[in-house]
């Protein structure tokens, strides 16, 4: 009973180990995926750093920076944590162990000096004739043979105790090891995290001295980033209006179509009438209202633009990046750099110079655009648009269709670092793009 209650304890402990284990794999994942944001954006703002002036794709990049790298820190932590975790139950395993060793040994050491006293082959025979009779014979026979099995058994657990207590112990200096080397990285990121914050302090003093003329740029910028999102919103209209005049057309034909019917019906029934020599029957005629619509919904009249509206929209939180690799520098929704306010409709996203820029739903390209001498792509998915602006080269041309994660052109800088402006629309109305995509 104790060795039963012993192996379900090991195998608890082990299975903790386990999903301590994933967590650990996990965090690392995490912590590898921030680290190669943080050096994409270290490369751009490499690339800027002998710029004189002052841009807000840089300001965006430090402060992305920074805060990639205190969540390093944070997931660092997490991994600390875990590992003190691991190492607190490895050191309790190891006590647990050594002391089952410590009582099988000792229980081992009685029965062998209890061996020893009768090892005599003679006080073997001795203690089974002295039996009262053949059974009780038969049972001490049994009572020697088990106990020599027993014995053995025995050794064996000694050796499976020990064999996991030497594999313990190596795991939990494994343990201590990194728990070193944790402190080591944790110390260095805290480091150089100073290190970005001082330079981002002269950056925010450098905003400070060209204060005006800074802001007039972003204002010039947001402005000209404005007037195209109207003209992409124009677009979206365009198409909706387009929609609806196909819907309400075929509503009109669907109409006459009836009423055509029904007139040659009522024609028929009085010339059937008048032959039978009665009164004309009287058949109320067919009257087509077009009932008007929500705008949205001619975007899905027909079942496979409905289909395609549903799939995307299923999708929320797990489509695809526009690019297989960047940070999201600039959030949706409205902004405040010193005293210049502008609203952004989709999300900023700095990305490796030259990216590939992908499709993130099937759809079809409504409209290939120029503007601040870069291109922008906007792409129809039933109910939903996806706008992909600042590319320097496209790969797609308008009505063709796309597929998920299909190339369709790559990445231009915008001002000095290359980033992409992502957006999502339903119908006209502006969405959240991080709540769309993959995390």
């Amino acid at each position: 009973m104790k060795l039963r209650k012993f192996l379900f304890l090991l195998l608890f402990i082990l299975s903790a180990s386990v999903a301590s284990a994933q967590s650990s794999s996990e965090l690392k994942r995490k912590k590898e995926a921030i680290q190669r944001e943080i050096e994409l954006l270290q490369r751009n703002l490499k690339k800027t750093a002998n710029n004189k002036k002052l841009t807000l794709g840089q300001i965006n990049a430090l402060n992305t920076k920074i805060s990639l790298m205190q969540n390093k820190i944070t997931v660092i932590n997490s991994e600390i944590k875990n590992l003190d975790n691991q190492i607190h139950e490895n050191t309790n395993t190891v006590i647990n162990l050594k002391g089952q060793l410590g009582k099988l040994k000792k229980d081992y050491g009685a029965m062998i000096r209890f061996a020893q006293r009768n090892k005599n082959a003679y006080d073997k025979m001795m203690f089974v004739f002295a039996a009262k009779d053949f059974n009780q014979a038969y049972k001490r026979i049994k009572y020697l043979q088990q106990f020599g099995q027993y014995r053995k058994k025995q050794a064996g657990y000694i050796q499976g105790t020990q064999k996991d207590l030497n594999y313990k112990i190596v795991i939990l200096d494994k343990n201590l090891k990194e728990k070193s080397s944790l402190l080591h990285e944790q110390e260095n990121e805290k480091d150089i995290l100073g290190k970005n914050k001082t330079a981002q302090s002269a950056v925010l003093n450098k905003y400070s001295k060209q204060e005006k003329q800074y802001q007039r740029d972003i204002a010039s910028r947001k402005k000209q980033q404005a007037q195209l999102d109207r003209s992409i919103r124009a677009a979206i209209v365009r198409e909706i209006e387009l929609e609806r005049r196909r819907a309400e057309e075929a509503a009109r034909v669907a109409a006459a179509k009836a009423a055509a019917k029904a007139k040659a019906a009522a024609e028929a029934a009085a010339a059937k009438a008048k032959a039978e020599n009665r009164p004309a029957p009287v058949i109320p005629a067919a009257v087509a209202a077009v009932k008007p619509k929500a705008s949205g919904t001619y975007l899905a009249a027909t079942p496979e633009a409905a289909k395609l509206s549903a799939a995307f929209e299923s999708n929320r939180g797990s489509l695809p990046w526009p690019v297989t690799s960047g940070s999201i520098t600039e959030s949706f929704g409205k902004h405040k750099v010193g005293q210049a306010n502008y609203d952004n409709a989709g999300v900023t996203i700095q990305t490796a110079e030259g990216a590939a820029v992908r499709a993130v739903f099937n759809g079809k390209v409504s409209k290939v655009g120029n503007a601040l001498g870069l291109y922008y792509v906007l792409i129809k998915h039933g109910q939903f648009f996806t706008v992909y602006q600042n590319l320097r080269s496209v790969s797609v041309s308008a009505g063709q269709d796309v597929s998920t994660k299909q190339n369709i052109g790559s990445v231009g800088s915008s001002g000095d670092v290359p980033e992409l402006q992502f957006q999502i629309y339903r119908g006209a109305v502006a969405q959240n793009p991080a709540s769309w995509i993959a995390k």
